[in-house]
Protein backbone atom coordinates (compact mmCIF):
# COMPACT_ATOMS: atom_id res chain seq x y z
CA UNK A 1 0.00 0.00 0.00
CA UNK A 2 2.75 2.29 0.94
CA UNK A 3 4.41 1.53 -2.57
CA UNK A 4 1.20 2.12 -4.35
CA UNK A 5 0.89 5.59 -2.51
CA UNK A 6 4.70 6.88 -3.34
CA UNK A 7 3.52 6.05 -6.96
CA UNK A 8 0.67 8.03 -6.94
CA UNK A 9 2.46 10.95 -5.60
CA UNK A 10 5.44 10.61 -8.46
CA UNK A 11 3.44 9.85 -11.07
CA UNK A 12 0.77 12.77 -10.61
CA UNK A 13 4.00 15.60 -10.14
CA UNK A 14 5.32 13.85 -13.25
CA UNK A 15 2.30 14.23 -15.39
CA UNK A 16 1.68 17.92 -14.43
CA UNK A 17 5.37 19.04 -14.54
CA UNK A 18 5.01 17.31 -18.18
CA UNK A 19 1.80 19.37 -19.21
CA UNK A 20 0.20 15.96 -19.68
CA UNK A 21 -3.22 17.15 -18.41
CA UNK A 22 -6.68 16.94 -20.05
CA UNK A 23 -9.22 19.24 -20.74
CA UNK A 24 -11.27 18.98 -17.58
CA UNK A 25 -15.40 18.55 -19.13
CA UNK A 26 -18.43 17.22 -18.09
CA UNK A 27 -17.87 13.63 -19.26
CA UNK A 28 -20.98 12.17 -21.50
CA UNK A 29 -21.94 8.15 -21.92
CA UNK A 30 -20.36 9.04 -25.24
CA UNK A 31 -16.40 9.68 -23.76
CA UNK A 32 -17.19 7.00 -20.82
CA UNK A 33 -16.21 3.34 -21.28
CA UNK A 34 -18.84 1.18 -21.47
CA UNK A 35 -19.15 0.09 -18.28
CA UNK A 36 -18.59 3.31 -16.14
CA UNK A 37 -21.55 4.66 -14.18
CA UNK A 38 -22.83 7.29 -16.65
CA UNK A 39 -25.67 10.04 -16.71
CA UNK A 40 -28.75 8.74 -16.26
CA UNK A 41 -27.95 5.47 -14.08
CA UNK A 42 -28.55 4.76 -10.60
CA UNK A 43 -26.63 4.23 -7.92
CA UNK A 44 -24.93 0.98 -7.18
CA UNK A 45 -25.72 -0.27 -3.85
CA UNK A 46 -23.18 0.14 -1.39
CA UNK A 47 -22.01 0.37 2.60
CA UNK A 48 -18.77 1.56 3.77
CA UNK A 49 -17.79 2.62 7.22
CA UNK A 50 -16.05 6.11 8.11
CA UNK A 51 -13.00 5.77 10.62
CA UNK A 52 -15.20 6.04 13.66
CA UNK A 53 -17.15 2.57 12.12
CA UNK A 54 -20.49 4.37 11.35
CA UNK A 55 -21.94 2.57 8.25
CA UNK A 56 -23.14 4.90 5.56
CA UNK A 57 -25.05 2.95 2.94
CA UNK A 58 -26.17 3.84 -0.68
CA UNK A 59 -29.63 3.74 0.46
CA UNK A 60 -28.98 6.66 2.92
CA UNK A 61 -27.75 8.03 0.35
CA UNK A 62 -30.27 8.43 -2.22
CA UNK A 63 -32.81 10.08 -0.74
CA UNK A 64 -31.33 13.32 -0.77
CA UNK A 65 -29.03 15.03 -3.58
CA UNK A 66 -25.55 13.56 -3.20
CA UNK A 67 -21.93 14.19 -4.35
CA UNK A 68 -19.32 11.26 -4.52
CA UNK A 69 -15.98 12.22 -4.97
CA UNK A 70 -13.63 9.05 -5.42
CA UNK A 71 -9.38 9.97 -4.99
CA UNK A 72 -6.49 7.86 -5.37
CA UNK A 73 -5.06 8.00 -1.86
CA UNK A 74 -4.89 10.10 1.33
CA UNK A 75 -2.31 12.19 2.22
CA UNK A 76 -1.12 12.46 -0.98
CA UNK A 77 -1.26 15.87 -2.10
CA UNK A 78 -4.20 16.08 -4.73
CA UNK A 79 -5.82 13.92 -2.58
CA UNK A 80 -5.18 16.54 0.31
CA UNK A 81 -6.18 19.66 -1.95
CA UNK A 82 -8.91 18.32 -3.35
CA UNK A 83 -10.51 17.07 0.46
CA UNK A 84 -10.06 20.44 2.04
CA UNK A 85 -11.86 21.96 -1.22
CA UNK A 86 -14.95 20.00 -0.59
CA UNK A 87 -14.72 20.30 3.09
CA UNK A 88 -14.06 24.20 3.31
CA UNK A 89 -17.52 24.47 0.55
CA UNK A 90 -19.65 21.86 2.37
CA UNK A 91 -22.04 25.24 3.18
CA UNK A 92 -22.12 25.92 -0.40
CA UNK A 93 -23.56 22.48 -1.37
CA UNK A 94 -26.86 23.44 0.87
CA UNK A 95 -28.09 20.22 2.33
CA UNK A 96 -26.27 17.82 -0.35
CA UNK A 97 -24.63 14.86 1.14
CA UNK A 98 -20.77 15.12 0.25
CA UNK A 99 -18.87 11.85 0.76
CA UNK A 100 -15.15 11.18 -0.30
CA UNK A 101 -14.15 7.38 -1.13
CA UNK A 102 -11.11 5.84 -1.56
CA UNK A 103 -8.76 2.76 -0.54
CA UNK A 104 -6.78 2.78 2.45
CA UNK A 105 -6.65 1.83 5.74
CA UNK A 106 -8.47 3.04 9.23
CA UNK A 107 -5.71 4.16 10.80
CA UNK A 108 -3.80 6.22 7.92
CA UNK A 109 -7.60 7.71 7.50
CA UNK A 110 -7.94 8.82 10.80
CA UNK A 111 -4.72 10.80 11.30
CA UNK A 112 -5.06 12.25 7.28
CA UNK A 113 -8.62 13.34 8.76
CA UNK A 114 -7.39 14.85 12.21
CA UNK A 115 -4.43 16.74 10.65
CA UNK A 116 -6.20 18.27 7.90
CA UNK A 117 -9.20 19.17 9.93
CA UNK A 118 -11.84 17.20 7.52
CA UNK A 119 -14.30 17.02 9.88
CA UNK A 120 -17.06 18.74 7.95
CA UNK A 121 -17.69 16.20 5.17
CA UNK A 122 -18.14 12.22 5.07
CA UNK A 123 -15.15 10.36 4.01
CA UNK A 124 -15.44 6.40 3.35
CA UNK A 125 -12.81 3.70 3.51
CA UNK A 126 -13.07 1.46 0.77
CA UNK A 127 -10.40 -0.88 1.80
CA UNK A 128 -10.43 -3.76 -0.85
CA UNK A 129 -11.89 -1.08 -3.52
CA UNK A 130 -15.16 -2.91 -4.14
CA UNK A 131 -17.27 0.05 -4.42
CA UNK A 132 -14.51 1.64 -6.22
CA UNK A 133 -15.45 -1.54 -8.85
CA UNK A 134 -19.28 -0.98 -8.46
CA UNK A 135 -18.64 2.64 -9.61
CA UNK A 136 -16.09 1.22 -12.58
CA UNK A 137 -14.12 4.34 -11.24
CA UNK A 138 -11.84 4.01 -14.27
CA UNK A 139 -7.87 3.74 -13.60
CA UNK A 140 -5.38 7.20 -14.56
CA UNK A 141 -2.12 7.46 -15.93
CA UNK A 142 -1.97 4.29 -17.97
CA UNK A 143 -3.84 2.42 -16.22
CA UNK A 144 -1.74 2.33 -12.65
CA UNK A 145 -3.32 5.17 -10.21
CA UNK A 146 -6.59 4.99 -9.00
CA UNK A 147 -8.94 7.38 -11.15
CA UNK A 148 -10.02 10.73 -9.39
CA UNK A 149 -13.95 10.66 -10.40
CA UNK A 150 -16.63 12.80 -8.92
CA UNK A 151 -20.30 11.45 -9.16
CA UNK A 152 -23.33 13.80 -8.08
CA UNK A 153 -26.33 12.57 -7.81
CA UNK A 154 -30.22 13.70 -7.33
CA UNK A 155 -32.69 12.81 -4.57
CA UNK A 156 -33.53 9.96 -5.92
CA UNK A 157 -30.49 8.49 -6.58
CA UNK A 158 -30.20 8.80 -10.88
CA UNK A 159 -26.69 10.25 -11.32
CA UNK A 160 -26.37 13.84 -13.63
CA UNK A 161 -22.68 14.31 -13.85
CA UNK A 162 -19.59 12.46 -13.77
CA UNK A 163 -16.43 14.45 -13.93
CA UNK A 164 -13.11 12.45 -14.40
CA UNK A 165 -9.96 14.51 -13.93
CA UNK A 166 -7.08 13.20 -12.32
CA UNK A 167 -4.87 16.39 -12.21
CA UNK A 168 -6.74 19.14 -11.14
CA UNK A 169 -8.21 17.90 -7.82
CA UNK A 170 -9.65 20.69 -6.74
CA UNK A 171 -12.25 21.60 -9.98
CA UNK A 172 -14.28 18.71 -8.75
CA UNK A 173 -15.88 20.87 -5.95
CA UNK A 174 -16.73 23.75 -8.67
CA UNK A 175 -18.21 21.38 -11.21
CA UNK A 176 -20.36 19.16 -8.70
CA UNK A 177 -21.67 22.80 -7.64
CA UNK A 178 -22.52 23.56 -11.12
CA UNK A 179 -23.94 20.52 -11.46
CA UNK A 180 -26.15 21.24 -8.06
CA UNK A 181 -27.02 24.12 -9.13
Amino acid sequence: RKLATMLVVVLTAALSFSGATRTPTRVSSSRMSPSMLAVGEKMPTFKLATVDGKAVSSSSLSRSKTVIFFFPAAATPGCTKEAIAFNEATQKFRGAKVCGISGGNTEKFARWIAENKLDKLTLLIDEDDKVRSAFNVPKAAFGLLPGRVTYVFDKTGTCVEVYDNLLDSESHVSKALTALA
